[in-house]
């Protein structure tokens, strides 16, 4: 596919091999472009910014619509699309395709709904003769970097928001997975947004993203990614609004009192999605002693039993992770805890792309991991004695992005609620469940700012304060 650049699809000598982690297949090439791109990208955003300004909310809802309506149709095309370069099974590519149309919905809907608010000024004793109200206006040219993992969804939560407040949008989507943010780019021309409207430029992050997000003409920057580079998106954007969702190592706490089936279904569930390539993936189940032995026991067959493969097979669970050094890198993660002790309770070992669903137990707090973000299938078992103990385990990490609980107490429930440093918390639940339109970020370093299309628009646009000094 060609790359959509200051109103035109634009091919490059160079190129990028788009390839299907299972077998490592060419699919596609897309242009390889550069930071020269990027400056002729923002010169046109930069009027682009005036064109989106002056539609009305009813067109960019119009825009909007349709183009959800263009996705819904064309679902089938789209899930394989994302299951072919990400790596994902075809069940988790459609209901990707299907989470997206509801994203531009939501956005769509949005772009109705965007104003401002009278301001009291008669409640301070020297605004008698003042009337004031506020504005939310487009915040201009928004830069949005997405991630591999969801590689169609997660640009809408940057792209849906963005035009529904009235601005340009820029993308740079991942290099192993350039292909749903260009035929979304498609589907949004073809649903009547003005060509200055957008821009997908295909390249290597470093070069891409450092020239994007450092440029002035930039006002907006929305990335998810790992916490490392958004470290460095932050040092580099300078004085400009910043939304970063960033890396996790989701721990769900199995009190004493939990449905150990229930349990081991759900974490079967939100431990292996999309091979554990999930931000909000359960990592670290932090189980009670009185049950601990029971809980592996329960989770260990329901975890053997998930099918790896060709993620393209109706019949596989768990596809390839993206590229096969990302599997390299799990396998010597689980093999170094079990050095240092663990142990391997379920599964585990590698295939090629593919890591085998794991399970490990006995894993002590300060192991890699259980510190850092695993994003891969297995899930590292660490036994605790009460529940101070339990959320003290919970919150000693960087992360802080989600968060469950298994419990049918009540007052155990809400200490949870309470004291869990994490911006997404789930009872009785697995840390795995987003709706697109709930407010959705993280605490800590796993990022600040909220996606879910209401909260998103509000951080895409910027609030004026108008006052008029009258003088009756």
């Amino acid at each position: 596919m060609k790359m959509f650049l200051a109103g035109q699809w634009v091919d490059k000598p160079k190129k990028i091999e788009v390839r299907n982690p299972f077998d490592n297949a060419v699919i596609d090439t897309v242009p390889r472009g550069d930071a020269g791109d990027i400056d002729r990208a923002l010169a046109y955003a930069e009027r682009g910014a005036k064109v989106m300004a002056k539609l009305t909310g009813y067109e960019r809802w119009k825009i909007l619509r349709k183009a959800a309506d263009l996705m819904a149709a064309r679902n089938d095309e789209l899930g394989r699309t994302i299951s072919s370069e990400e790596g994902k099974i075809i069940a988790e590519g459609r209901g990707e395709a299907s989470r997206a149309v509801e994203t531009m919905m939501g956005s769509a809907e949005e772009a109705k709904r965007i104003h401002g608010e009278t301001v009291p000024l008669d409640a301070d004793p020297t605004g008698g003769k003042k009337l004031g109200f506020t504005l939310r206006v487009p915040c201009g040219v928004v830069a949005a970097i997405a991630p591999f993992n969801f590689p169609l969804n997660l640009v809408c939560h940057k792209v849906g928001p963005a035009l529904a407040g009235g601005n340009t949008v820029v993308i740079k989507p991942a290099s192993d997975t350039p292909l749903s943010a260009l035929k979304l780019t498609e589907i949004l021309l073809e649903s009547g947004l003005p060509p200055e409207g957008i821009q997908c430029v295909t390249g290597p992050g470093g070069e891409l993203g450092d020239a994007l997000v450092g440029d002035r003409r930039v006002r907006k920057v929305t990335f998810t990614g790992s916490r490392e580079i958004g470290d460095r998106i932050c040092r580099m954007a300078g004085i400009k609004k910043v939304t970063m969702e960033l890396g996790s190592n989701s721990p769900v706490i199995v009190m004493p009192d939990a449905d150990l089936d229930k349990v081991a279904t759900v974490l079967a569930m939100t431990g292996y999605g999309n091979a554990g390539q999930t931000c909000i993936s359960t990592q670290r189940v932090l189980t009670a002693k009185k049950v601990y032995g029971d809980f592996i026991g329960a989770l260990k067959p329901r975890v053997e039993a998930l099918a790896t493969g060709n993620q393209l097979d109706e019949k596989v669970k768990v596809g390839p992770m993206v590229k096969e050094s990302e599997a390299e890198r799990v396998d010597s993660w689980i093999n170094e805890a079990i050095a240092g002790g663990a142990r391997l309770a379920a599964g585990g070992g590698r295939r090629g792309a593919i890591y085998l669903p794991a399970v490990v137990a006995d894993v002590r707090p300060d192991m890699r991991i259980s510190r850092d973000e695993l994003f891969g299938p297995a899930v590292a078992v660490t036994p605790f004695e009460t529940i101070d103990e339990a959320i003290a385990l919970a919150n000693d990490s960087v992360y802080g992005l989600a968060a469950g609980i298994f419990t049918e107490n009540v007052e155990w429930a809400m200490k949870f609620a309470r004291e869990a440093e994490a911006g997404n918390l789930h009872v009785n639940w697995g840390s795995q469940w987003r709706v697109d339109l709930m407010p959705y970020g993280g605490l800590k370093d796993s990022g600040f700012g909220k996606e879910g299309p209401r909260y998103a628009v509000e951080e895409m646009t910027e609030l004026k304060m108008v006052v008029f000094h009258l003088n009756s």
